[in-house]
């Protein structure tokens, strides 16, 4: 499987699986309390958990910060998804 190598900068500190904060963020694809899905310049960032809050935004510095209980963090390649200029993006910004 020929994969591409990943160049971004993204940086990921979870504090005691109850805050964390998250660098490197180009978008909030989606949240609820219960998951939030993150598009990273190293790929999708999927959180699950309960009671999860998006705390700060702000997309122009890449940084994002959540609280709640993370019970889950999975990441994947979707090659080709960010969009310039996303709704929820201009939301928060």
């Amino acid at each position: 499987m020929d994969e591409k190598p990943m160049n971004g900068q993204h940086k990921l500190v979870l504090n005691n699986r109850k805050s964390g904060s998250f660098t490197g963020v180009l978008d909030v694809v989606s949240f609820d309390l219960g998951e939030i899905l993150l598009e990273t310049e190293l790929g999708m960032l999927h959180i699950k958990g309960k009671d999860l809050h998006v705390n700060r935004l702000d997309l122009q510095k890449g940084e994002v910060e959540i609280d709640g209980q993370v019970e889950t963090l999975v990441y994947s390649q979707v090659p080709g998804f960010h969009k310039k200029g996303s709704m929820l993006g201009k939301l928060f910004t």
